[in-house]
C-alpha cells in the first residue's frame, strides 16, 4: 500500500492518522528565486499558485501578496477579466502539477490548494494583508450585490482549475450571518461543481475545506460536500468530533507556535492532540501554516511524534 492509498483511507474514515505538513525546504527554494519566477517554473513549482484576474500583484518579502492598485469601488470590477482562460493564464501551474505527479509516481499524495473566494476578495480590496479587513467588509455592507458578483467571478475561476484543498483563511473575520451569506454558499458551490466535473470523467478526488476561526459553522461545513474539514488550534478536537457527527474526516490542529517548544514538549502536545481526535478519519496537521523562523528539526519532531503516538494508539485500540 502506497502513502497515497493510506491518506485516502484516512480521508474516507477507514484508518487512523496520517500527517500533512508544508515542506521546510520550501523556504530554501523561495529564497533562491523571485516568488513568481518560482511559480512559472514547472521544475520548482509544486504548490504555488496565484490568480489575480488581471490585477497587478506582487509578492513582497514580509508582507505576502500585495496588490498595487486594489479595488476601491464597484466600478473597479470592470477592470477584471470577466472570462479568464485558465488553461492559458495558469499553464505553468498545470505543467508543474504534471511534472510533480510524474516525479512522485503515486507514492505520496499531491494536494492542490486555493484561497477561497472571500479570502481572495479581501486581498483584492485591502491590497494585501490586514488586521481589520474593514475595507473588504465595508463592501459587504455597502455593496452586497457587487460583493456577490466578485465572489461569483472568483468562484468560477477556482472551479476551472481546482482539485484539492480550499483555504478560507479569513473566515473568522466574518460573523455567523455574514459567513453564511458571503462565504459558505461559494465554498459549497466550488465543491459541488468540481465534483460534478470529476464525475463526468469517472474520477473521484477527495476535497478539504479549511475555514479558519469559523467554529460557529462546523455543522454546515461538515455538510458542504467536502470529505475533510480542517480545524485551527482554537477548537477542542472532541467538540469538533461531536459537532460534525462522524460525517467527515478531520484535519488539524496543533498550534503552529508549539513548534517553538522543546522537542520533548512537542511530543506531549501531539500525544494529547491525537487522543482528542480518536482513531478514525483523521489527518494530523498544524492548525495553520509554518512561520519562516521555525526550526526544520522541530517540524521533523512533530512528524516523528505523530508516527510514534499513532502507532501506539492503533495497538491499544
Amino acid at each position: 500500500m502506497s502513502k497515497n492509498d493510506v491518506i485516502l483511507g484516512f480521508v474516507f474514515l477507514d484508518h487512523f492518522s496520517s500527517v500533512e505538513c508544508l515542506s521546510a525546504e520550501f523556504r530554501e527554494i523561495r529564497a533562491k528565486k523571485d516568488f513568481f519566477d518560482t511559480c512559472r517554473s514547472p521544475e520548482d513549482c509544486c504548490e504555488l499558485t496565484l490568480q489575480a484576474m488581471g490585477m497587478d500583484v506582487q509578492m513582497l518579502t514580509g508582507k505576502g501578496p500585495t496588490f498595487t492598485d486594489p479595488l476601491k469601488e464597484p466600478e473597479d470590477l470592470q477592470r477584471l477579466k470577466a472570462n479568464v482562460d485558465v488553461n492559458k493564464e495558469l499553464d505553468y501551474v498545470f505543467k508543474a502539477i504534471t511534472l510533480t505527479r510524474h516525479k512522485i509516481e503515486g507514492k505520496v499524495p499531491l494536494i492542490g490548494f486555493t484561497g477561497a473566494p472571500w479570502t481572495l476578495m479581501s486581498y483584492m480590496i485591502e491590497g494585501g494583508g490586514s488586521t481589520t479587513h474593514s475595507k473588504a467588509k465595508r463592501w459587504l455592507y455597502r455593496h452586497p450585490e457587487s460583493s456577490h458578483m466578485l465572489l461569483k467571478m472568483l468562484t468560477d475561476v477556482i472551479v476551472e482549475y481546482l482539485l484539492g484543498q480550499v483555504f478560507e483563511s479569513h473566515a473568522g473575520i466574518l460573523g455567523p450571518v455574514e459567513f453564511k451569506e458571503f462565504s459558505l454558499p461559494y465554498l459549497r458551490d466550488i465543491a459541488r461543481r468540481v465534483k460534478d466535473r470529476l464525475k463526468e470523467k469517472g474520477q473521484d478526488v477527495p476535497m478539504i475545506v479549511f475555514a479558519k476561526d469559523a467554529h460557529y459553522a462546523l455543522e454546515e461545513l461538515s455538510a458542504s460536500h467536502y470529505e475533510v474539514v480542517g480545524l485551527d488550534w482554537t477548537i477542542d478536537p472532541r467538540s469538533a468530533r461531536e459537532r460534525t457527527g462522524g460525517k467527515v474526516s478531520l484535519q488539524g490542529n496543533m498550534d503552529p507556535c508549539a513548534l517553538y517548544a522543546p522537542k520533548e514538549l512537542i511530543s506531549d502536545i501531539v500525544k494529547k492532540m491525537l487522543e482528542g481526535f480518536g482513531t478514525r478519519g483523521y489527518i494530523a496537521n498544524l492548525g495553520h501554516g509554518l512561520y519562516p523562523d521555525m526550526d526544520p528539526e522541530n517540524v521533523a519532531a512533530f512528524v516523528d511524534a505523530v508516527h510514534q503516538h499513532s502507532k501506539l494508539a492503533v495497538k491499544q485500540a
